[in-house]
Parts: structure tokens; sequence; C-alpha cells
């Protein structure tokens, strides 16, 4: 008698109901982000291009801060190493909930996303790398393309009004948590300065004391926010990214419930805090880093130049082969429903990388304006392709994707769970009985008092 197979996991299969409702509440959350973020880019590309351009660059330029304290910085700086800290200490709390409750927890639920963002991480690095090898280009920012906006990615899904499927939704927010770890990884370890181990020691001690702390359940935003300043600005001085330590904080908070708890400590400092990343964090740094003086001679550089030119491609076929290659190559099978020009979709998205690209950028060529900005031009228009690449596509399956999406959404015994949750559950068909059977006596009633025809009758009573 032949061994019984293991059955194949389903690829981008319908979510677990809990996890459905974080990825539509964590999702609505970006969408509004994601839009402010877009307007935000405009108004720097149109600040940058019109008689008002010297203003732009004197705002940049502005310096404030202490400078006892190394931190007399200019807005630009601020914005970079001030206000993305924000964003990636939101990343870190995403990257903690994935690992204890969410798809990474599970190592073959894992696979797929960490392959697909392993390989749209190496493949535009790679390809960054080949182009600028075969132009005698500069290598130093192979890895401007390896990082995915989730934000501007869902505000192009709210601009061209595409609704996707939670699977592909999940997939999607999985793989750009997963590539924010990545790329956190490359900051630290690429693009450190010269130590200063006085300072870096300041802040593993502060980072401690701040774990401590939630260990022994201390409460209070007095306690924390001070503390949280203090180990930014020792991790600033110590020449490591100073957004290291809000990835750092935002892994240290505890993502799972207690008995009696209704949200976890994660969950609630995220709700406080998103809104401060989402809303004026990240569009304040693309109102400072997006604006690129555009003209003929910069957009003709993008395709010319070997260093911009290795950023407008590359990522969609990293994501797409990655994902493809694991699907084909384990027990992982797509889910009936999609196909794979769902999931180059998806991938195209992936290719529009923004904050962290632009973040990458401005490290990689410190020093060369002239380059830095012909970097920054090829990411918007990396980026652009990326949205209309994706939104053609997302756009020609829509009609597919509203059924897909009102199959999960419809409720018809009002208890406030989809019913394609409860299609196996004996209570749900009771439910149903009783709701068909009440509405069946009320057109029964109804014909009694007309002493005509209802619904579904040929005659009187």
């Amino acid at each position: 008698m032949p061994a019984p197979r293991t059955a194949s996991r389903k690829f981008l299969g319908r979510l677990s109901l809990p996890e459905r409702n974080f990825v539509a509440d964590a999702l609505r959350a970006e969408t509004v982000g994601g839009v402010l973020l877009l307007v935000a880019a405009i108004a720097a590309l149109i600040w940058a291009n019109t008689p008002l351009k010297d203003s732009y660059e004197t705002v940049l330029g502005f310096h404030m801060g202490p400078s006892a304290l190394g931190l007399d910085l200019s807005l630009q700086h601020w914005a970079a190493d001030g206000l993305l800290a924000v964003f990636f200490f939101v990343a870190g709390i995403e990257l903690k909930r994935e690992l204890v409750a969410g798809e990474l927890r599970d190592p073959k639920a894992a696979l797929l996303p960490v392959a697909a963002a392993l390989c749209g991480m190496a493949v535009p690095a790679l390809v960054y790398a080949l182009t600028n090898v075969l132009g005698d280009g500069a290598l130093d920012g192979w890895a401007v393309p390896t990082a995915t906006d989730i934000a501007f990615a869902l505000a192009v899904l709210a601009v061209i009004g595409t609704s996707l499927p939670s699977a592909l939704r999940a997939f999607l927010l999985t793989l750009a948590v997963v590539d924010d770890l990545f790329a956190i990884l490359i900051i630290a370890v690429f693009f450190t300065a010269d130590l200063n181990f006085a300072a870096l020691a300041g802040a593993v001690v502060g980072l401690g004391v701040f774990w401590l702390l939630l260990r022994k359940d201390v409460r209070g935003w007095y306690v924390y926010v001070p503390l949280a300043l203090v180990n930014w600005g020792l991790m600033y001085n110590s020449g490591v990214h100073a957004t290291i330590a809000g990835v750092a904080m935002g892994l240290m908070l505890r993502c799972t419930r207690r008995e009696g708890e209704p949200h976890s400590p994660g969950e609630h400092v995220e709700h406080l805090v998103r809104p401060l990343s989402a809303g004026l964090a990240v569009p304040l740094f693309a109102l400072f880093s997006a604006g690129v003086a555009v003209s003929g001679g910069v957009l003709g550089d993008v395709f010319r130049r070997p260093e911009t030119l290795g950023v407008v491609v590359g990522k969609a076929v990293g994501v797409f082969g990655g994902t493809w290659l694991t699907a084909h190559f384990t027990r992982a099978s797509l889910s009936d429903d999609l196909a794979w020009p769902d999931v180059f979709a998806v991938a195209s998205l992936a290719g529009i990388g923004f904050t962290v690209s632009l973040l990458i950028g401005e490290l990689a060529f410190d020093g060369d304006p002239a380059l830095t900005d012909e970097v920054k031009a090829a990411v918007l228009v990396g980026s652009l392709i990326a949205a209309v690449c994706a939104g053609t596509l997302l756009k020609i399956r829509n009609v597919k994707y509203r059924g897909l999406v009102e199959a999960e959404e419809r409720d018809d015994d009002l208890d406030g769970i989809p019913d394609i949750y409860e299609q196996d559950d004996p209570a749900y068909h009771l439910r149903m009985a009783e709701i068909y059977e009440r509405k069946a006596a009320e057109h029964r009633r109804l014909a009694e008092v007309t002493g005509g025809a209802s619904d579904g009758d040929d005659g009187p009573a």
C-alpha cells in the first residue's frame, strides 16, 4: 500500500480570520499614509522645479539642534536620521508581530515571502553590479534598488482603485516587512561610518534598560519616550545609522496577548505611533528628499549612466522569480482563484522602492550631490515604471478580484464573521436555515394580508 502523500500547501490561499482582519487594518492605515507620501513627493518635485527652488535648497540646508550633543543637523538630515527612526520603529514592531503571530512564525509559510524578498533584493543588486562593471560605473549604490516601499505601493492601489484579495495583500505586506529587515541589515553593515565605541556602548546599555523596563511591565510614555530619544542620540553619535535604534526598540516590544489583555503592548504602541509615522514622519522625509530638479539631461542620464540604469530594473523579476522557483520546487501550490500574472502584478508593486531607496541613495553617494540627484531621479522613474506596469495588470484582473473580495466579505447571517469562514461549522448552517425559514414565514404572512401573490408565488394563498 503506497504511503500517503503530504498535502501541498496552497500559496496565496485564504488567510485565517484573525490574520485577515489584521492585514485589512494594517493596510488600511498604510494606504492613507501612502497617499500622503505620494502628495508630499509630488509637492517636493513641484517645489524643486519652479522659481521657488532656491527656497527649497534653503529649507533643506537650515540647521538646528544642540551642537554640544553632536546634533546640529540640517532639516534634510533630521528627516533622514530622525523622522525615519519613527518609521523603522513601526517596521520593527511589524516584524516582531510577523515573527511571533504572523506568516513568519511558521517556517513553511515564511519560506515564500522570505525567498521572494531575498531574490527581490539579490537580483536588482546583481543587475546594478553587472551594469556598472560593464559600464565602468560606481558600485557604491548597489543597495539602492533593493528596497520596497509598502506605503507607496498601497498608495498606487488607492489611486487606481483596485481591490486586492486579502491573500495578495498579505503577501505584499509580509514581503515588505522582510524586505525592511534586510534593508535595515544593509544599512547597519554597509553604511556605518567610523565607530565611536563610547557612544555605541552607551546605546547598547540604553537599549538594555529599555528591554529590562519592558520585561518588568513598567508603564508610562514619560519613561520610554525620553529613553528612546537618548538611545537614538547615542546611536547617531556612534556612527551606526540612527534608524537602527528605532528598529531595535520596536523588536523588543511584546506582540503576544496575555490573558485578559484586549491588545498586546506592541499592538497598542503601533496603533499610537503609526499615525505619526505614516502621517508626518514619512511624508516629511519625502518632502525633503524627493525634490529633484528634473530636466531633459537628468532624465536622459537615468537611461545612460550605469549607476542610474542599474536602479531602474531588476526588482520585479527578482520577486517573481524567487516566488516561482519556491512554488515549483517545494510543496507549495498557487491558489486556484489566482494566476501567475497576479503574482507578477504584486511583484511589480514591490518594484516601487521610495523611502528606503532614497535614504540608501543619499548614504551611498554622500559627497556627490549631482550623482545623488540622478540616483533619486532613477528611483522615481523606476517606481513610476513599476506603478504603471502593476496598475495595468491589476486593472485587467480587477473584475476577478472584485468577485473574490465580495466572496470574502459576504455575511448573510449578519454575525460579523464572513460566511466563507463558517461553511464547515454546523452552527452556521443552522443559523442560515433559521434565516431562510424566517424569510419564508414573512412571505406567507404578507400573502395572507394582501390576499395576493408574494415573491415566488403563482397566485393567492
